[in-house]
């Protein structure tokens, strides 16, 4: 269970670059999460996909600190942290998540590259043990993202309008 789990349903079997896949499906997921719930929906399912990511995690790797390219349910909670942005202002706005495609690639993108370049504080978090470091790093990525989606929306709506 625990390895269906971190693979997400076996998408983190996929070749090449599982992660991009993994985020791919984070995408569509978290589109179709805020598509039956709205902002709050997506935020609920974060939370509880990280919890439920660590603890499948840590009994699939224990304190290792190695990062299974397979495991991706980490990849699949930063991209719906970086979706945040894009999902709050759709349900603020009663807007359809797919007319903001243009924050839905830049969540993508954005997140793909803090996942991949680990600046700062998401290169910190990939150094540590276990669960905590191979979860940790792609929230982090997450939250770097969401503040690039939102800057990207900001710069968009004031000073392109």
């Amino acid at each position: 269970m625990t390895r269906l789990l971190t693979t997400v349903g076996g998408v983190g079997l996929l070749r090449p670059a599982p992660g991009t896949w993994g985020s791919a499906a984070g995408l569509l997921l978290g589109v179709f999460l805020h598509m039956a719930g709205g902002f709050w929906l997506l935020l609920a399912a974060t939370f509880a996909m990280t919890a439920l990511g660590y603890w499948a995690v840590a009994a699939e790797v224990g304190d290792s600190s190695d990062d299974p390219s397979e495991i991706v349910i980490d990849e699949v909670a930063g991209q719906w942290v970086a979706l945040w942005p894009v999902s709050f202002g759709a349900s603020m706005m009663g807007a359809d998540i797919w007319a903001l495609y243009p924050g839905l690639i830049t969540a993508f993108i954005a997140f793909r590259a803090f996942d991949i370049f680990k600046p700062g504080p998401v290169g910190w978090a990939d150094k540590q043990h276990g669960a905590f470091g191979i979860m940790a790093d792609d929230i982090i990525a997450g939250w770097l993202a969401a503040m690039i989606v939102a800057l990207f929306a900001v710069f968009a709506h004031l000073v392109l309008m």
